[in-house]
């Protein structure tokens, strides 16, 4: 069994894990922290864990950490970084599910956190945990930085076009909507039901924090021709859930069909438990991947023209965290990639 501890089990990715890792068959969850809720029991904050979990919050303990064989920490960023030296130095992996390890330009990480990194050296060892790209190294890693949850619907929307060299590099638009969820459980006047319900509006117009994440996997994928998108973000009145739709131009000379574009995706992705490309003509839906570990693609090219569109949905709070975390952890221990994540989603 795999010793689980979850550093800052109170948000909604915290929460997420819990619940995910409370049904694996592989995991003994052996601590849950935070500093606000220490002493009160997890199923008493969370009631939807009765039955299924008999912790309480306790405080951060670095030797109770340190017994664990991995960590996880869903905690508001700059957290990490300054623990995850000494847990490293004790031998235990760690998953991060905030940014302090995603972006390896120290200087662009601390323009766009507003702070100084902790622990700098440790970044470059510090694997990207999106699977379907870095899955050999993240076998490996002692340190996985949990990608965010546009840059992984960004990412996968794109990936097979870049792979392909078929797109023009000044061409792409990431025009993506979230749920409310995304902000985080901490309180705020922009997403309380009054305000964003009822309503639909653009944020982050002038520059989102994610938007170097995604220019920094554009450009890896790419070997280094793509590194530029416009990227603008949405808060959509419903709690879970992101939509991206994607834009491409196709490069000069690139002669494609859309059925052959439909067989480029389905070919990229098809040993891939969790990316479904789905038939040519459908219109995925956020609810369709609702508490599911699951990314759903679609793809048109209108008029038959050079632009491509890419319609990508995924569970902001799964696929885009908690579960991708998992099924890290699950690369990173040698298990099925889909132990404990095999879930369906939920409808209505």
């Amino acid at each position: 069994m795999i010793k689980a501890g979850v550093v800052g089990g109170t948000g909604y990715t915290g929460v997420e894990l819990l619940r995910l890792l409370v049904r694996h068959p592989e995991v003994e969850l052996t601590a849950v922290t935070s500093r606000a809720e220490a002493g009160r029991r997890v199923d008493d904050l969370y009631p939807n864990l009765r039955g299924h979990i008999d912790h309480c919050f306790t405080a951060p303990d670095t030797e109770v950490l340190a017994a664990c064989d991995v960590v996880f920490f869903a905690t508001p960023n700059g957290v990490a970084m300054k623990q995850v030296p000494e847990l490293l130095a004790k031998g235990v992996r760690v998953i991060d599910l905030a940014a302090d390890f995603r972006i390896k330009d120290i200087a662009v990480w601390e323009q766009w956190y507003g702070m100084t990194h902790a622990c700098p050296e440790l970044v470059d060892e510090a694997v990207y945990g999106l699977p379907e790209l870095n899955r050999a190294d993240i076998a490996k890693a002692q340190l996985v930085a949990n990608p965010g949850c546009y840059p992984t619907a960004v990412q996968l929307g794109y990936k097979p076009l870049l792979d392909a060299g078929l797109i023009q590099p000044e061409s792409l638009v990431a025009d993506c909507k979230s749920g409310a969820s995304g902000a985080g459980r901490g309180a705020s006047v922009g997403t309380l039901l009054c305000e964003a319900g009822d309503s639909f509006h653009a944020y982050g117009v002038s520059g989102h924090r994610h938007q170097p994440e995604i220019e920094q996997g554009l450009a890896t994928m790419s070997h280094g021709e793509i590194n530029h998108l416009t990227f603008v973000p949405h808060l959509l009145p419903m709690i879970r859930g992101i939509h991206a739709t994607l834009y491409a131009r196709l490069a000069p000379g690139s002669d494609v069909s859309t059925e052959q574009l439909q067989l480029l995706y389905e070919q990229a992705y098809q040993d891939e438990a969790f990316v479904d490309v789905m038939p040519q003509g459908s219109l995925p839906e956020t609810r369709s991947v609702r508490g599911a570990n699951q990314c759903r693609i679609a793809l048109y090219r209108p008029g038959d023209g050079d632009t491509v569109v890419i319609l990508s949905v995924i569970d902001n709070l799964v696929k885009g965290a908690s579960g991708q975390a998992v099924q890290n952890m699950n690369v990173m221990f040698g298990l099925p990639e889909s132990e404990g994540l095999e879930i369906v989603g939920l409808l209505p």
